[in-house]
């Protein structure tokens, strides 16, 4: 059982009137999370998780989190609602402008991405899918979940996984995970499998323990933070050297403690009769797409992997991509979990493959609910338009496409390329009576995603409704939700 927003059959082309030199690099910063909840309602504030209090605030925000509880009654409630973490994280992310972009939940495996509010429209190609390697390959108590989608055109996959546990199956979680590797697959014919994206980020409760060395031992580095003495004896490292799929990955230094096993509620390393050796089992790693070496013959009418290589490195060349780590910590400040989260700040440097929405949008003229409004759209470049195309109505603060106030359907089935405006209108019985400040999107039914984003404007308070002293009364049948003064705060 999964959530998954968005799904779509072909990436966009680059806009062509981008040429190299045109346009500079452009710095994005990506803030990522792994934690492993141990079945844990969310806590209350998560401002150091998302470090809240940053002069730099993310563009991005992609959060991986293992054992969200599942017993039955709670998940059977959230595959029709957001779960608890989901909904907290909406919650304290959307009054930032950040929109829940996509997500994807198996059993306990839950990925979310949140995107600042500017850059929705130039996210596309978004799909989400997940494999199951627990038990028999059914249950999906453990596995992988993924959202792959393009940012500017560059292709990115964010692959959250929660492997086999314990110290002698080290090989098994190998396995597992090139089993994951191998079989995930995308409806995107520049990228069908993970391995085909530019940037590929892998992360989760990967379960890797530390080998050989005794707790004494172990327990002494920790104390002393001289983390470097048990790297050699990581299996993740030490699995690199004859594994070549995981020589692909890089990863930061791991200059913190071990993030499990600890005591619930406490900075106290396991003190059961089990006494587990601590581990860095929680960890996040990339792959920037190996640069395939430039072919003596640059033929166009190739097919195939080959036609896929040569266009990778005209790729390469024209929108060229670098990362950069900034942090890869730990944080102890959480004890609700027997393991700590792990948080990963990151720099992206692209140049964009496109610098225009496909739609442009606007509300015209003054908006409340004593009189039917106007919209205005028109493309900006071509797209499969649809008759299941529609235009909603947000309030700022909004915490994912589907938290709309309203929508209407857009006018054709068939939008030409050109300068056209388009009007479309909506009804003042859909528009909230106290008013917002509000923005307008149009959702692309075959994309699956959002293409452009108005402007924010206000839809002034009904003076009708006020005059007759109706303000509280629920005037429409969204009235009561939208104009609650609770709605997101």
């Amino acid at each position: 059982m999964m959530e998954e927003n968005g799904q779509q059959s072909g990436a966009q082309q680059p806009d062509l009137s981008l040429r190299k030199g045109n346009y500079e690099e452009e710095s994005f910063r990506l803030h990522m999370v792994t934690w492993n909840v141990a079945t844990a309602d969310p806590p209350d504030d998560m401002t150091l998780l998302l470090h809240l209090n940053s002069p730099k605030s993310p563009d991005l925000y992609v959060i991986g989190l293992q054992e969200v509880y599942s017993g039955p009654l709670r998940f059977v409630s959230d595959t029709i609602f957001d779960d608890s973490w989901s909904h907290l994280l909406m919650a304290t992310l959307a009054p930032r402008k950040y929109v829940k972009v996509s997500s994807i939940r198996m059993q306990g495996l839950l990925l979310l991405f949140f995107s600042k509010l500017e850059h929705v429209p130039f996210i596309r190609d978004i799909q989400a899918t997940y494999t199951r390697t627990g038990i028999f390959g059914y249950w999906g108590n453990k596995g992988g979940v993924s959202v792959r989608l393009s940012f500017y055109g560059h292709m990115l996959c964010f692959l959250n996984c929660h492997l086999a546990a314990h110290m002698k199956y080290a090989t098994e979680r190998v396995d597992e995970f090139e089993y994951i590797m191998d079989t995930q697959t995308f409806d995107c014919i520049k990228a069908s499998r993970i391995v085909d994206h530019r940037l590929v980020f892998w992360f989760g409760d990967l379960n890797f323990r530390i080998q050989d060395h005794g707790m004494h031992f172990v327990r002494s580095c920790i104390n002393n933070q001289t983390y470097n003495l048990l790297w050699s004896k990581d299996q993740l490292t030490m699995m690199k050297k004859n594994e070549q799929m995981l020589q692909e990955f890089e990863e930061g230094p791991l200059d913190f403690q071990p993030t499990y096993k600890f005591d619930l509620n406490s900075d106290t390393y396991d003190s059961s009769g089990k006494k587990r050796k601590p581990a860095w089992t929680d960890r996040i790693l990339w792959r920037l797409r190996p640069k395939a070496p430039p072919s003596d013959e640059q033929d166009e009418n190739r097919v195939g992997p080959d036609a896929k290589k040569v266009g990778h490195v005209e790729e390469d060349e024209e929108y060229p991509l670098k990362i950069r780590q900034d942090l890869y910590t730990s944080n102890m400040e959480y004890s609700i979990s027997d393991h700590k989260p792990v948080i990963s700040v990151f720099t992206l440097e692209l140049r964009k493959m496109y610098e225009t929405p496909l739609v442009r949008l606007q509300a015209e003229g003054d908006w409340s609910a004593d009189i039917d409004a106007m919209v205005l759209y028109s493309p900006l470049q071509p797209f499969p338009s649809s008759t299941w195309d529609w235009i909603g109505l947000y309030k700022v603060g909004f915490t994912s496409v589907s938290d709309y106030i309203t929508y209407t359907w857009v006018k054709d089935d068939e939008v030409a390329f050109n300068e056209e405006v388009i009007q479309v209108y909506v009804s003042k019985e859909e528009i909230p009576v106290r008013g917002a400040e509000c923005v307008l999107c149009y959702y692309s039914s075959t994309l699956q995603c959002i293409i452009g984003i108005s402007e924010a404007f206000k839809v002034h308070e009904s003076k009708v409704a006020s005059e007759e002293g109706l303000m509280s009364e629920k005037i429409n049948g969204l009235d009561k939700t939208i104009a609650s003064e609770n709605f997101l705060n």
